[in-house]
């Protein structure tokens, strides 16, 4: 019985384990899918200065309900296509 206990609190703190980020949402042209921008502030290691590194994410939005502009928290997720890796968690802020 402990085991059995053992496993399902190892699966439930995997589950919760999930990586999430905020970012911009810079496209969506696709059906379902969005493409949103992780921006990250990061310090030059020899320069010191603060530069922006940015990484596209494809994000699976079910119901087409983010704009271009909006503020995301996607998090991640298994495998929904060649790119697809993160789903849309909830819209921050809408754009302007």
């Amino acid at each position: 019985m402990s085991e059995e206990a053992n496993e399902e609190s190892k699966e439930l703190k995997e589950r919760t384990n999930r990586k999430e980020r905020e970012g911009l949402v810079i496209s969506r042209a696709m059906n379902k899918t969005i493409v949103v921008a992780d921006i990250q502030r990061v310090r030059h290691p020899k320069y010191r200065k603060i530069v922006q590194r940015s990484k596209k994410l494809y994000v699976h939005d079910e119901n087409n309900s983010a704009n271009i502009g909006d503020r995301v928290k996607v998090a991640e997720t298994r495998p929904l296509s060649k790119l697809k890796h993160w789903r849309l968690v909830e819209i921050v802020e809408r754009a302007r």
